[in-house]
């Protein structure tokens, strides 16, 4: 049997009140089961505003992250665990709408970002090109090897060289690394989120 994620930012305080058999039901009903002892734990401690425009905690998402690494995008179940007495119904329903603006938004912002690479890389590539046959042009019509025609063919010719590869790198490789983001948020925008209790 698979092992949910669990987490629970307040390590100092034990849930010993809660046999290990509960505690493995309430895990195994959801998909990513994350223990909260209050609502601000999903929150960043140094932002103050309500809970429908604050900061995500960064060990929340960390913890999400970890989570969901191996799960497939589309069937994603976030169940948020917090204590009967503390629920707020109310502070629930803010909390899945600032959630889920959060990960659309930044899942919309990190396509938009290699789209943006993508972009960048391909008008590189254009510019090495047309620098290489500028070079090449030169050679070819030039019948007198002067000081000039050699100084600017020696600018040319890796100028157009560094713009093809740095173009393709932005277009190939760059983006390669915005893809476990891209994935995380992608599968998150699309989770269900749901609060129980323990």
């Amino acid at each position: 049997m698979k092992e949910e994620a669990l987490y629970n930012p307040s390590v100092g305080r034990p849930k010993d009140q809660l046999k290990h058999k509960e505690k493995r039901r309430l895990v195994e009903e959801g998909k990513i089961s994350l223990w909260l002892d209050t609502y601000e734990d999903l929150y960043s401690s140094f932002d103050s505003r309500p809970y429908s425009e604050r900061a995500l905690s960064d060990d929340f998402l960390q913890e999400a992250k970890k989570a969901s690494k191996d799960k497939p995008s589309g069937e994603l179940l976030l169940r948020l665990l917090m204590p009967k007495k503390l629920r707020s119904i109310s502070d629930e329903k803010m909390i899945k709408k600032r959630l889920k603006k959060h990960f659309e938004r930044h899942y919309y912002l990190a396509k938009k970002e290699v789209t943006k690479k993508r972009k960048f890389g391909t008008v590189f590539v254009a510019l090495g090109v047309v620098v290489m046959f500028i070079a090449s042009l030169i050679l070819f019509k030039e019948e007198s090897k002067n000081l000039w025609t050699s100084f600017i063919i020696i600018i040319l010719e890796p100028a157009g060289w560094f713009l093809f590869w740095e173009g393709l790198n932005q277009i190939v490789f760059e983006p390669g690394s915005s893809i476990p983001i891209i994935e995380f948020y992608e599968k998150m925008s699309k989770a269900t989120i749901e609060f129980g209790e323990y």
